[in-house]
């Protein structure tokens, strides 16, 4: 018995995850796979009602889950940072999901390049630092100094900025910074992955030409473990990459890329495998808690109509699945929604008329009948 933690979230959220736990239970049903879920009111309707983001009760609850399946989290009501920080940050950084997942297959005929050409990518994002941490701020008429904090597993501390300007203006700083140990947990992750699809060449991303400090470390433990590892790899700068990816998806198998432009590139790469309907992603802490979810938005316009597209989220499920144990199960997901396609059944965004629950009705279906 698996015991998923259950976040639908906001906005659109709802909809999809009841389509992904519909999967699930399709599974309990004809597999010998059992879930107990327990759903969290994690969201913004719960800050705008009480002024609660996670807090320190939630984190406790949720350490009792083997993982956690989440939908999405957004609302316009909220200044921008607010829960993006308060919950999926504190989140990740409060389980320390140091990894993010993003698979990036060709789904035909959702494909949005001209080239007619086969890929399937997996994009691991380092997901706890770079310059996502958190840590910055403003200093007012060229002078201030600005406290510093950075708590994750590995580390608390404390960096202190001092700023004396001669010109008074007001200045903005968002500092970045990597640990050499989360690098080297972070690659053999990376490494472990590309052992098991039998991929002997990794692609590493970075601006090391720019931000010279923090992506020299970067390399410098990439370079030590794909040399003990016996492992091939190089370097691309993200603004080669981007156009790579448009270019030349085929080129690529396994990537590896720091924080903020692992953000940037996933994106970019979930519209050309055919948007982000189609895009799952997971939150990994390979000997803790992970969690999974759609990266798209939570799409508050189109709440209550019934037209979202499913597929991400019962994706994120297969995701949850393959980390769980079950990369068997997890197979016969993926090839439950390629046979639902393959049966013209698809929602809006991809061209087809099937709304969010026919798409999930589908997968079920399908499911099923495999069995």
């Amino acid at each position: 018995m698996h015991k998923i933690a259950v976040l639908p979230g906001d906005g659109i959220g709802p909809e999809v995850v009841a389509e992904g736990l519909k999967v699930l239970n399709a599974l309990s049903e004809n597999y010998s796979v059992k879930f107990d879920f327990q759903e969290f009111d994690i969201s913004s309707e719960r800050y705008l009602r009480t002024g609660k983001l996670v807090t320190a009760e939630d984190m406790d609850q949720l350490r009792k889950f083997d993982s956690i399946f989440l939908g999405a989290i957004g609302d316009d009501r909220v200044r921008p940072g607010i829960l993006e920080k308060g919950i999926l940050l504190a989140l990740r950084f409060g389980f320390d999901q140091y990894i993010n997942h993003r698979p990036a297959p060709l789904w035909r005929p959702f494909g949005r390049l001209k080239r007619d050409v086969d890929f399937n990518i997996d994009v691991f994002r380092e997901n706890t630092e770079d310059y996502y941490i958190g840590a910055g701020g403003r200093v007012n008429n060229g002078r201030g100094s600005l406290d510093l904090h950075v708590k994750r597993h590995l580390y608390d501390m404390k960096v202190r900025l001092e700023a004396n300007a001669d010109a008074a203006d007001d200045y903005a700083f968002e500092i970045g910074m990597m640990s050499r140990k989360n690098i080297e947990r972070f690659a053999d992750h990376v490494i472990a992955f590309s052992n098991i699809i039998g991929e002997n060449y990794i692609t590493v991303v970075d601006k090391a030409n720019v931000c010279s400090n923090i992506y020299s470390l970067w390399r410098e433990v990439w370079d030590e473990k794909c040399k003990k590892a016996g492992k091939g790899h190089g370097y691309m700068y993200v603004d080669a990459m981007t156009m790579a990816l448009v270019k030349n998806p085929d080129k690529f198998r396994v990537i590896a890329v720091p924080n903020m432009f692992g953000d940037i590139i996933t994106d970019l790469l979930a519209e050309v495998t055919g948007g982000l309907g189609l895009a799952p992603g997971g939150n990994i802490n390979p000997e803790g808690i992970s969690m999974f979810e759609p990266v798209h938005g939570s799409a508050p316009k189109y709440k209550g109509m019934n037209r979202i597209n499913p597929v991400a989220t019962i994706l994120a499920a297969k995701m949850m699945l393959d980390s769980l144990g079950h990369r068997d199960l997890g197979q016969v997901v993926q090839q439950a929604v390629r046979t639902a396609f393959d049966q013209g059944v698809y929602t809006q965004d991809l061209g087809g008329k099937a709304t969010t629950t026919e798409m999930g009705d589908a997968v079920v279906e399908a499911i099923r009948k495999a069995k």
